[in-house]
């Protein structure tokens, strides 16, 4: 498994922007598919994107696409989530994670991640 830190979260008004980050010290950072989820209290964490090892492919969900840009630096082995257009509904606190196991079938794809979560970083969008 990879040991990751998120940061870079903060409170932000509603259609502002945000970036976040997950840094690990864990060379095998590159060879992993690497995902955002983020979690509500009472709920359940979701997905919110995805990017391939390689950084050519992406997946998000709905609900964020066109306003939020997954990205990394593998020389830095950092993952990135620029968030812009926030909305209060974006209010989460926010985890990376390495996909132990993904599949793309059809216009359904699926990302699981490793059981291991770091501590998170809190964004919160007023309105």
């Amino acid at each position: 498994q990879v040991q990751l830190v998120e940061s870079g979260g903060g409170l932000v008004q509603a259609g502002g922007s945000l970036r976040i980050s997950c840094a690990t010290v864990e060379s095998t950072f590159r060879t992993y598919t690497m995902g955002w989820f983020r979690q509500t209290p009472g709920n359940e964490r979701e997905f919110v994107a995805a990017i391939s090892s390689d950084g050519f492919n992406t997946n998000y969900r709905d609900s964020v696409k066109g306003r939020f840009t997954i990205s990394r630096d593998n020389a830095k082995d950092t993952l990135y989530l620029q968030m812009d257009n926030l909305k209060p509904e974006d209010t989460a606190m926010y985890f990376c994670n390495a996909a132990s196991f993904e599949s793309k079938l059809g216009g359904s794809y699926k990302f699981v991640p490793f059981d291991s979560w770091g501590q998170g970083t809190q964004v919160t969008v007023s309105t």
